[in-house]
């Protein structure tokens, strides 16, 4: 099968291997003329045997952009899918400006980092399903072997939801390794610490493959003394966390990992200086000084 893969950085560089190792052709397009197979968006179109199958992989900022670029050289029956990390409420209205010109539109959530290549990437798609079937061969490819790590979540949007809720666990699965892995530094009874973190790799239910990661990284590094301790986010648990909050569901342990991550980011934090203000105020309590 054909695709024009438009965003050729980790994650799409690595798709299109995985996807060429399948048997299916890739022309792919990237604003990095180093990387780029095409010297442009015209040129990727031209090179796609209509109907055609045109997958964005650019970030989410530059997305809107780049789907109306593509869309201008694309004809009715073509067929846009959007694998980036958009805001699942831009999609319906994408969806809408491209039907109009005839052209399909499909959202998908893919999560599988920098091991997809060789995993496989976990896809949850969200579209009309005469779309999703036409461009099935084309997610079985990147899906790993087996019957798990594909969905067809609902309609447009439901793919970028997903992805979203995903992300949002991803945080609190995190935090809690973290968390745990914390406590153990910690205490004066465990003095191995990455051989406990490498134990419960098999046989306890805490076991998975971000624990995997984690005991990988303690390899490498048994204090992770080459690390400092400030974590991003790409924006999907802050919006997990505010759907939680249009539809009042707690997401208690989801929230604490995405604020966890904010006070990463401070090196003295407002709130705490606050606290012990008042603990000195209120009762005499010693405080330390700049």
């Amino acid at each position: 099968m054909q695709l024009g893969l438009v965003g050729l950085g980790r994650m799409g560089g690595n798709m299109a291997a995985r996807l060429r190792a399948a048997g299916h052709q890739v022309v792919g397009f990237d604003r990095d003329p180093h990387v780029s197979e095409v010297a442009g968006l015209p040129e990727l179109v031209a090179a796609l045997v209509p109907p055609r199958i045109v997958w964005v992989m650019v970030p989410a900022e530059v997305t809107d952009a780049t789907v109306d670029e593509v869309a201008g050289l694309l004809a009715p029956g073509d067929l846009i899918i959007d694998g980036g990390n958009s805001h699942f409420s831009l999609d319906r209205p994408r969806a809408e400006r491209l039907n109009a010109r005839g052209i399909g539109y499909l959202d998908v959530g893919v999560s599988g980092g920098i091991w997809g290549r060789e995993e496989g990437y976990a896809l949850m798609v969200g579209g009309e399903a005469a779309h999703v079937a036409r461009a099935q061969p084309i997610f079985d490819a990147l899906k790993p072997a087996g019957e798990y790590g594909f969905v067809h979540a609902g309609p447009v949007g439901a793919g970028h939801y997903a992805k979203m809720v995903h992300n949002g666990i991803e945080y609190a699965l995190m935090q809690a390794y973290a968390e745990g892995y914390e406590l153990l530094r910690a205490s004066e009874y465990v003095t191995n610490v990455p051989a406990v973190i490498k134990s419960w790799r098999s046989g306890t239910v805490v076991r998975s493959w971000l624990l995997d990661l984690l005991d990988q990284a303690l390899d490498e590094d048994p204090e992770l003394a080459g690390l400092r301790g400030y974590a991003e986010d790409t924006g999907e648990g802050r919006w997990t966390v505010d759907e939680a909050v249009r539809l009042a569901v707690p997401v208690h342990a989801i929230s604490a990992a995405l604020f966890a991550r904010f006070t990463s980011r401070q090196d003295d934090s407002p709130a705490m200086k606050a606290v012990a203000a008042l603990r000195n105020q209120f009762g005499g309590h010693a405080v330390k000084r700049d």
